[in-house]
């Protein structure tokens, strides 16, 4: 049987239809069966017979296995060529865009010979016109603009460093396709070579542009990143070296620099060629810093503007507290909102910036001394005023001079004729007096100090000390003004304190969440301490060993720190509460000024209820928003603020049920609006105008004057009365009797007229005057009417019952009082009746 099932398979091998092999099968086995039967003689015969036939069926059947299988294989090849050329033309696709959405190397190019140029300028100086000897002003400004450079040639490098690494993807990718041998295992079939012969001409047409652009985009790039890289080693060479010159000059400061004033001069620059190239230089590093900080900038202005509008605030709210006009302008905080605003901001904002340029801090001084300069027009007296306009002009001298970045003999000239100046004026100020007139006692000491610093200033000078001298004489106009504004910013937070204090006493100012009469009328302690730490700083920041103290400071804040697996800064922690409180403070600022100050008008306004409605809503999204902020900016990872919130589910669950209770119904009450802010409530028997809603509970202003605060749960559980949430109009009743025998139709007529006569009363639905009751002493009738506004139902009803009283005195009707018979019965002999009639509850008449 092995046989035949061998003869079976391998007839199915062979592709040999079913009722076909039986056939054969059959054939065979009977020829077997025949050759069975016959003689040993012929068994021999029959038997390699067969042997002969089985051996050509097993060749025929190896043939065909291996030709099957051949087909097999180039079937397969063909497949997988098929999809690695496939993927070439995808690669080729994904290169020809890339290519054409690629970066613009003539552009780097000229970025790149631009950056030298303004290299070029920033050396100018420090490493070529060195002149006698290296100054402190040029060569912090040098720092500041190559400093710049080398952060835009770094971007350069990482964004080429990119590219390049795109393409380097890009042309292995394509390498190892093409390197793939099956590709070049050609088909066995003459129309399947010729089929595969023109398929890679095709894709060898189309792959052959790209690889060239590619490989010469490449060669571009390479070099670009060659030159970029020079660029970047020689900024941060440039660097190390200018930090090195300013070592050398902060530990040598009065070592001898330059010969005597009075010595000859060994090298002479042109002094308009010094400050025509000084000019540059300042300018190109106040606009590199402007640039790199745009949002502090903002941030600064958009203090100036907060602040602004909440003087503005002030000043309107006393105005309509019956403060006279005069008595606020008065009030220096209130002269010149935007003045005090731009003192008292850039005042405490400036800290912000880190290193400044000369020229960016001169501008934020200018600023606020010149607006100071308006405030005291009319504030101090004429001695003091023309004394201040002394030292501010001698401030702007010392400002020119501090911009020069390179000495020579004129400008040492300069220095000395100003400290001249600087140490008579300020001798003269202190000699002269008129101390009571001086608003700002301390102002002394900072006139005193720069006496002190001119005269070193000077000294230095003569004898060839430069930096020194320039440093420590232009420092002493920068702190007197600096002093100066410090004391009246400080002056002006008080004046603003205390007028907030006696201003917002009502719900406006709860809806600041500051209580000012606990915040008192003066600045508090912190912000003194503040402002005199602030003033070491901003003196310290003139000299260069002043790193000495900030750089061991910079490294605590920006060292790396772990706990656990958790790594952290102290910058990040600072950063994080930062933007906690800066948020929190925005929340604030935004819920005071879309609070409602005139809450009887509130409700006339519709713009104004559907901003204190959204106003909850608006606060919860400024904190999440500043909440995520904080977690990003501290660089917490996300996945922590699931744990956060999941520990906070777990609180929520045993003890805070009915705060988020109160915080769900404020999101309730902001989204479905039941009530909104200004609308006439009443709950719990009480009635009120709907003041505020907040995170936790809500404010009602009652009637009395008071305040009711009632927690949103339960405003939402409490049967809530809105009168205006439909419409501001209500429905007044008034009751009113006449006296029997009195013409109705005429009293009805009367009460109509009255009514139709008030204008403030509504047309529609009209007033109606019905006839209600027979009572004991009256025919009573009702009157319904509609005004527009609920707040005026009460002064309307007033004016209508007057004006009733009148129509009725002038037709005779009469309101009768109210009376009551009685009848006392007594026993005696001969029964009589008493009958007493009382009338008003007074007047009683007995009858017998």
């Amino acid at each position: 049987m092995t046989r035949f099932n061998f003869i079976s398979k391998s007839l199915q091998f062979l592709s040999i239809p079913a009722k076909k092999a039986w056939l054969i099968i059959f054939i065979v086995y009977s020829s077997i069966v025949s050759y069975g039967q016959q003689n040993d003689s012929v068994k021999v015969d029959a038997t390699d017979s067969i042997d002969s036939y089985l051996s050509t069926y097993r060749k025929q059947i190896e043939e065909a296995e291996k030709k099957n299988i051949s087909e097999f294989k180039d079937s397969q090849a063909g497949i997988k060529q098929d999809e690695i050329l496939e993927k070439i033309l995808k690669t080729n696709d994904k290169i020809k865009s890339f290519l054409k959405s690629g970066i613009d190397t003539t552009g780097i190019v000229e970025d790149l010979n631009d950056l030298d140029r303004l290299h070029r300028i920033a050396g100018d100086g420090v490493f070529t016109n060195t002149g006698t000897s290296q100054t402190h002003r040029n060569l912090a400004t040098s720092a500041i603009i190559i400093s710049e450079l080398y952060n835009k040639a770094l971007a350069r490098k990482v964004s080429l460093d990119k590219y390049y690494k795109s393409l380097t993807g890009f042309r292995n990718e394509i390498d190892s396709l093409a390197s793939q041998p099956l590709i070049y295992q050609l088909p066995k079939d003459s129309a399947d070579l010729l089929h595969y012969e023109k398929k890679l001409q095709t894709i060898t047409i189309e792959l052959t542009p790209n690889i060239n652009l590619l490989n010469s985009t490449l060669n571009s790039v390479r070099n670009l990143q060659i030159r970029v890289n020079r660029s970047v080693i020689r900024y941060s060479s440039d660097l190390n070296e200018i930090e090195n010159f300013r070592k050398n000059i902060s530990s040598s400061s009065l070592n001898r620099e330059m010969p005597d004033l009075w010595a000859s001069v060994a090298f002479a620059r042109p002094f308009s060629e010094i400050i025509t190239y000084s000019a540059v230089k300042g300018m190109l590093a106040f606009k590199f810093y402007a640039l790199a900080n745009v949002d502090k900038i903002a941030v600064l202005i958009l203090l100036v503007i907060t602040v602004y509008i909440f003087l503005k605030s002030l000043k309107t709210k006393l105005l309509s507290e019956g403060i006279s006009e005069k008595d606020v302008a008065d009030k220096l905080v209130l002269h010149h909102p935007l003045l005090s605003a731009l003192i008292i901001v850039i005042s405490l904002f400036q800290f912000v910036f880190p290193n400044p340029p000369f020229l960016f801090k001169a501008l934020l001084w200018i600023t606020t001394a010149l607006s100071l300069t308006v405030l005291f027009r009319k504030f101090i007296s004429k001695y003091w005023l023309y004394s201040w306009l002394a030292i501010f002009f001698l401030f702007l001298l010392a400002c020119a001079d501090n911009s020069i970045l390179q000495a020579s003999r004129v400008e040492r000239w300069m220095m000395l004729l100003l400290a001249l100046c600087g140490i008579i004026v300020c001798s003269v100020i202190l000699l002269k007096g008129h101390r009571n007139e001086l608003k700002e006692k301390s102002i002394l000491y900072f006139i005193a100090f720069v006496i002190c610093l001119e005269s070193l200033s000077l000294i230095l000078n003569m004898f060839g000390r430069y930096n020194m001298s320039k440093t420590l004489g232009n420092s002493g106009y920068f702190n007197v003004v600096i002093g100066v504004s410090f004391l009246w910013t400080i002056r002006l937070i008080n004046e603003a304190l205390s007028l907030a204090s006696q201003a917002y006493k009502g719900p406006e100012g709860k809806s600041f969440y500051i209580n000012f009469k606990r915040v008192g009328d003066k600045a508090p302690l912190i912000l003194y301490v503040f402002l005199i730490i602030g003033w070491f700083i901003l003196f310290g920041r003139n000299f260069y060993s002043f790193r000495l103290i900030t750089e061991p400071l910079h490294d605590f804040l920006f060292q790396e720190r772990m706990i656990g697996n958790t790594s952290y800064t102290i910058k990040s922690i600072l950063v994080f509460f930062g933007i906690i409180i800066l948020s929190t403070g925005v929340s604030k600022v935004v819920s005071f000024f879309a609070a409602d100050k005139d809450f009887d008008n509130a409700s006339h306004n519709p713009l104004k209820k559907e901003i204190g409605s959204w106003l909850l809503l608006i606060r919860i999204g400024i904190l999440s928003t500043g909440l995520f902020l904080a977690f990003a900016a501290a660089g917490i990872p996300m996945d922590r603020i699931t744990i956060i919130i999941g520990a906070l589910g777990v609180g929520i669950g045993f003890g805070l049920q009915t705060l988020v209770n109160n915080l769900v119904s404020g999101l309730i009450i902001s989204f479905e609006k039941p009530v909104s802010v200004g609308d006439i409530v009443e709950i719990g028997g009480k009635s009120g105008t709907m003041t505020s809603i907040g995170f936790r509970s809500s404010i009602i202003s009652t009637w009395e004057g008071s305040d009711m605060i009632i927690p949103n749960g339960d405003l939402l559980n409490q049967h809530l009365i809105n009168w205006t949430l439909g419409s501001n109009s209500r429905r007044v009743d008034i009751p009113i009797g006449v006296a029997y025998g009195t013409d109705l139709g005429k009293a009805k007529q009367v009460l109509t007229d009255v009514l139709l006569a008030e204008h403030r009363i509504m047309s529609h639905p009209q007033p109606a005057v019905i006839l209600l009751d027979f009572n004991s002493s009256s025919v009573d009738f009702k009157l319904f009417f509609w005004v527009r506004h609920f707040n005026d139902w009460l002064a309307v009803k007033s004016d209508i019952i007057q004006a009733i009283d009148f129509a009725f005195r002038e037709n005779n009707i009469e309101i009768p009082f109210p009376q009551q018979d009685i009848y006392i019965k007594e026993k005696t002999k001969t029964r009589k009746t008493n009958k007493i009639k009382e009338r008003s509850g007074n007047d009683l008449k007995k009858e017998l």
